[in-house]
């Protein structure tokens, strides 16, 4: 039977593709931004203009828990490349420098995969895992740039000469934007058109004049990496290859302030997802729980390939065009290093109702990242008060555990692990996260 890859992939997606049916496989499309929380209109944020990413969801599928493994760039990253736990690739911290965190040799990449069952398979933009030659790309055109016109026509370059070729792609797509720049600022101009006084500050950040000005930054970054997606998206759809690829929009991590980024608090974890495809329904939200550990999984049924024992996720194909979607209410996570100065291990585990933290050095003082201890809203602050509704103390200071009701507190400030009425819940999810720990081999046993 030959189909085109538009059919394939509706095929794929209804769940009833066998590898000896396949003629043309679909083209697969991840874009990641860096550092961006759920700042996106369709996520309900007022402070938001974000029209070319709220028009993808309206064309596809908006998941509204769907959450990174860990909350520092690449080990993120490796988890979304790999389909593998960061404390089990190797990648347990930062990439470049003195970092030099890198993958073990026999974690087999995505792109490799894909790349010896006939993809063209390429990276353009950030990219930030070790080492790259792990890849097998065909195209590493690595950058960590704010130009999202260059990036769109790199991309657009790329795509059509994939096209050429009669081949899918498997394209990995990484944005500069909403990081900080340097000196711990947003690389935008200061006059941002967003008024600090008009921002909705977030409830876990204190609302200082300084933190004010730092988020009408951020809100201008996430407006051009807005932008860079639109025009990625509007150049597959003129060159007709949007409706035969997979695209899959993502961040590594949350927003670049503290009580986000590098922490396993929602404010860290908890990020946007949109998927666009041929055989998804248009304008859906999904609440299956989903982490970055299924992406790998997930492309690799769209392009009919097995999924390898070793991987720990699965495929939300069927999960995005689904109403019941039971089975998909737990995700872990772990996290070790940002930078080497930075190490803080913690594992843990989130249900629809609990989140449960791991802290395995709870002595050490928890460390911020240099782009967050340099930022305005950091610097601003005044010491005495709360940051946001959590008391300082208890940010730079945790205990063994940690346990949350996030029915009732969604913020995570009032643990719950020495309660007597909520003994049963800890033993409970301590003991998954112990055989958790136990199945994935984590060296920090």
């Amino acid at each position: 039977m030959k189909m085109d890859r538009r059919s394939f992939l509706a095929t794929s997606l209804a769940g009833g593709l066998h590898a000896q049916q396949v003629a043309t496989r679909p083209n697969l499309m991840l874009i990641v931004a860096d550092d961006l929380g759920l700042s996106l209109g369709c996520y309900g944020d007022r402070n938001a203009r974000t029209p070319n990413l709220d028009k993808l969801a309206s064309e596809g599928v908006r998941f509204t828990h769907a959450f990174a493994t860990t909350a520092s760039c690449s080990p993120s990253r490796s988890v979304m490349l790999t389909g593998v736990y960061n404390h089990q690739n190797g990648q347990y911290g930062l990439a470049q420098g003195d970092h030099n965190f890198h993958l073990k040799p026999n974690i087999v990449p995505l792109a490799k995969t894909l790349h010896e069952a006939g993809y063209q398979t390429g990276v353009i933009g950030k990219f930030h895992v070790n080492p790259a030659q792990q890849f097998a790309w065909d195209t590493c055109d690595e950058s960590e740039t704010f130009d999202v016109e260059s990036l769109s026509r790199r991309v657009q370059k790329f795509t059509a000469q994939a096209a050429t070729k009669s081949v899918p792609f498997y394209l990995h797509v990484g944005f500069g934007d909403p990081h900080r720049g340097p000196g711990a600022r947003f690389n935008v101009n200061r006059k941002t058109g967003f008024d600090p006084n008009e921002i909705k500050v977030p409830s876990f950040l204190a609302d200082t004049p300084a933190a004010r000005e730092d988020l009408a930054e951020y809100y201008q970054a996430v407006k051009r990496l807005d932008r860079g997606v639109g025009l990625i998206v509007e150049s597959l759809r003129a060159s007709k290859q949007l409706d035969n690829t997979l695209l899959v929009f993502i961040s590594d991590n949350g927003m670049p302030f503290p009580n986000a980024k590098t922490n396993l608090y929602d404010s860290g974890v908890r990020l946007p997802m949109i998927v666009r495809a041929a055989g998804l329904p248009a304008g859906k939200t999904s609440n299956a729980m989903v982490s970055w550990i299924d992406l790998v999984p997930t492309f690799l049924e769209s392009a009919g390939l097995p999924v390898r024992p070793e991987l720990q996720g699965r495929s939300w194909l069927a999960a995005a065009r689904q109403e019941d979607v039971s089975g998909w209410d737990r995700v872990f996570r772990s996290h070790t290093f940002h930078g080497v100065q930075m190490y803080y291990p913690v594992r843990g585990v989130r249900t629809r109702r609990y989140k449960y933290l791991r802290n395995l050095n709870p002595e050490i003082e928890f460390v911020h990242a240099t782009d967050l201890s340099g930022s305005p809203a950091w610097q601003g602050r005044n010491p005495a008060l709360p940051l946001g509704k959590r008391l300082l103390k208890d940010y730079l200071h945790r205990p063994s555990e940690e346990l949350y009701d996030l029915q009732v507190d969604p913020d995570e400030v009032m643990n719950l692990a020495d309660k007597l009425e909520h003994k049963t819940t800890l033993e409970s999810l301590r003991q998954q996260v112990e055989q958790w720990r136990t199945e994935t081999k984590d060296p920090w046993r």
